[in-house]
């Protein structure tokens, strides 16, 4: 018999099961391959002559996990049958979510040992399939990589792997695992007892065989009698200290914000006082319900679905050819110039990093070496990867270097004057076909453009700090940028491994723009008298990564009075003052407090160490008792105001997507990710209600709230940003 997916061989009683999906760079479990896995185990089982089996793959790596769009069907069909037959549709999204589950089940039960050869990355579902296997065995290597990460989108591991890791790990490593996604390299799974050893990643097959022939018991631990949990049983001295920690911590980390890490915690809790068939019907059930939540459709189909699309090209100009990017130009070997220099050369591209002289460029080159350095230290590098790293980054004061880069991305000061001096000096030297990008954060394309030659070769790609860890890349177009400049950009984000979006021109463009309504929603905030402590709890209770203050303070200070003063002197006398001007002139011009840059910003700052400043009230004055304010009110009123921000950007056409909107709101500066973002956001309460909220938010504190047209036209039916702007879509696969 011929499968689709994988290859199965026998050799002195040991099948050896491939995998290997045709037209995929990488595995993705699906429903063909659910069908041929459930086959390919009744085979296995009824063939006398196998005594054992090794499942491994026949690409680099193992599997990137589920299709998460499986599970999109799945609830789609959920919701079109529920109001017939309700009954009828919650058993079949149960059966249809767990179906899974109860194939690794029936792998685990067949009476034959089974052994994972993991040869790189497994995540999610293929890290539960190892775990239902018998024994382990992992590349070794920097190539290995194990995760079980569904909490980050929304749901939690639901085939098995909630039970599994807690019956085979210390709880409170298994628990941090399940609980914050985790990626575990192969010595940290060693350790855990995830895995069970580990081979070069060419002898890796050889080495399960060897194992099989030494000897796998069949039978896992929780199977036979006696069994006893890593930690000790729920009901003991000892699970009375670890659990109730457990679900503070989880409070304390999600403010009760996810379901799906809510779920994870209740399946594991409860499964871990019942057999393993009891338990896996009881993670199946946590997991059909997390699989209805608003919370998880939303994050699904933003921080999966989107998301793998935006990587894939969405918006990518058709008709162009593939723009690959093999030198680089960076102007300016500051912060961000020599993260953008580390990122690029960390993809194999060779860069020239300029400065205005060769001891700022030199100390911009550091930066990778630091880095790299880091990363030896924690096993995840080696030398040799440093060594090749660096000599791909030439630092120089020399612009005639530039000569042959594909593409030249200035990181200068905010500053038209300088922006303008470098790019007339890099274009004098650039090829008649490179690609000119300005990391601006906040400076118009368009009109930066004008000191170009070539306005159609100018665009914007605006990364973040800092550029080693940010995941999204903000590409702007100006008004007369080519399609050519757009297909070379988002090329180059995607050689880089970044999430691009695109947006059109205007002032702040999208995510410094909406990032900055938080940051001042927050200092009125305290110019309504609600106390900076309650001011930024509120902002992570409403699910922001970090309140509104120390955003401020991350920020700069001193770069939000600029961008306020430049506002204002363009504007002229349709600019709007309001408390915020008073309060950031009073912090950074009088007081020179500029953040975390200066030690000194609204905390106190000791190195790693941060107190919020005692002289705040001197700033906004005596802030009123906690308990005159409304909790919920505040945490809305945080993420309302970027959530209308965004509608109005959308209207004004600088976004055009979306998925765009949602995504880069997430990765971008971390808005709730729970909600799906900005505009799932909106969607998730309905237009009708979000308008509502605004009027009552425009009466109470000001017209910064009141609805743009778009929300109020929307609202007439309540309609939804996915349903009348709804992207064209492909099928995603994890």
């Amino acid at each position: 018999m011929t499968y689709k997916n994988f290859t199965l061989t026998t050799d002195d009683g040991i099948a050896l099961v491939t995998w290997d999906m045709a037209g995929k760079s990488m595995n993705v479990i699906d429903m063909s391959v659910m069908d041929e896995l459930d086959a390919i185990i009744d085979r296995i089982v009824a063939d006398e002559a196998v005594t054992g089996a090794i499942i491994t793959s026949g690409k680099s790596t193992f599997t990137g996990g589920a299709d998460l769009t499986m599970l999109e069907g799945l609830l789609g069909e959920f919701h079109r049958t529920r109001a017939d037959d309700p009954e009828g549709a919650a058993r079949m999204l149960f059966d249809g979510s767990r179906r899974l589950s109860l194939i690794y089940r029936k792998l685990e039960t067949c009476g034959k040992p089974f052994v994972a050869a993991l040869n790189g990355t497994t995540m999610g579902g293929g890290t539960e399939l190892a775990l239902a296997c018998h024994a382990r065995i992992a590349a070794e290597g920097d190539a290995f990589k194990m995760a079980l990460p569904e909490v980050k989108v929304g749901l939690f591991p639901g085939a098995g792997g909630t039970q599994r890791v807690m019956r085979m790990c210390d709880p409170q490593q298994g628990l941090q695992f399940l609980l914050q996604g985790r990626t575990l390299d192969a010595r940290k799974a060693k350790a855990m007892g995830l895995i069970d050893a580990t081979a070069p990643a060419d002898t890796l097959v050889d080495a399960a065989r060897e194992l099989l022939k030494g000897g796998v018991d069949a039978v896992k631990p929780w199977d036979k009698k006696g069994f006893k949990l890593p930690g000790g049983p729920i009901q003991s001295p000892a699970g009375f200290q670890f659990w109730p920690a457990a679900n503070a911590i989880y409070r304390r980390e999600t403010h009760d914000n996810y379901p799906g890490a809510r779920g994870l915690l209740s399946a594991v809790y409860e499964g871990l006082q019942l057999s393993m068939d009891q338990a896996l019907t009881v993670e199946s059930r946590f997991f059909a319900h997390v699989l209805q939540t608003p919370e998880a459709a939303a994050m699904i189909r933003s921080l999966f679905v989107s998301m793998q699309e935006l990587n894939k090209g969405a918006r990518r100009p058709e008709g162009v050819s593939d723009r690959s990017v093999k030198k680089l130009g960076v102007l300016g070997a500051g912060f961000m110039g020599a993260g953008i220099a580390y990122v690029s050369a960390k993809a194999g591209i060779e860069v020239v990093l300029i400065d205005r002289d060769q001891a700022a460029a030199d100390k911009g080159k550091a930066h990778s070496d630091e880095l790299m350095s880091k990363a030896i230290k924690r096993g995840r590098a080696s030398e040799a990867d440093k060594e090749k790293l660096l000599s791909l980054i030439t630092p120089t004061t020399d612009y005639a270097q530039l000569a042959g880069c594909d593409l030249v991305i200035e990181a200068v000061f905010e500053d038209r004057e300088i922006k303008r001096k470098v790019t007339e000096q890099a274009e004098a030297a650039m090829g008649d076909g490179a690609i000119y990008a300005s990391n601006t954060s906040t400076l118009p394309i368009t009109s930066l453009a004008q000191a170009s030659s070539r306005p159609k070769d100018f665009i914007g790609i605006h990364f973040f700090s800092p550029v080693d860890k940010m995941m999204l890349v903000e590409v702007i177009m100006g008004e007369e940028t080519g399609d050519e400049a757009l297909a070379t950009a988002l090329d180059f984000v995607r050689a880089i491994r970044k999430t691009p979006i695109v947006v059109n021109d205007s002032r702040g463009f999208y995510t410094s723009r909406v990032v900055m309504t938080y940051i001042r929603e927050g200092l009125l905030m305290l110019a309504d008298g609600v106390p900076a402590a309650m001011v930024e709890t509120c902002g992570k209770m409403a699910g922001m990564p970090v309140g509104p203050l120390s955003l401020g303070d991350e920020v700069a200070l001193d770069l939000a009075w600029k961008i306020v003063s430049a506002t204002r002197k363009d504007l002229g006398e349709a600019y709007k003052p309001s408390p915020l001007d008073a309060i950031l002139e009073e912090m950074v011009v009088k007081r020179e407090r500029f953040g975390r840059k200066n030690a000194k910003g609204f905390y106190d700052y000791q190195g790693r160490d941060k107190a919020l400043w005692p002289g705040i009230p001197e700033v906004v004055g005596e802030p009123k008792p906690a308990e005159s304010f409304d909790v919920t009110e505040l945490k809305q009123r945080l993420l309302v105001m970027q959530a209308l921000e965004t509608a109005r950007i959308f209207e004004e056409g600088c976004l055009s997507d979306v998925r765009e909107a949602d995504v880069g709101s997430i990765l971008g500066f971390g808005f709730a990710p729970y909600s799906g973002g900005t505009l799932s956001y909106i969607d998730g309460m309905g237009t009708r209600a979000f308008v509502e909220l605004c009027e009552r938010f425009t009466q109470a504190h000001g017209e910064r709230f009141a609805p743009n047209a778009l929300l109020i036209d929307m609202a007439k039916t309540d309609d939804r940003f996915y349903r009348r702007f709804a992207p064209a879509r492909e099928t995603s696969a994890a």
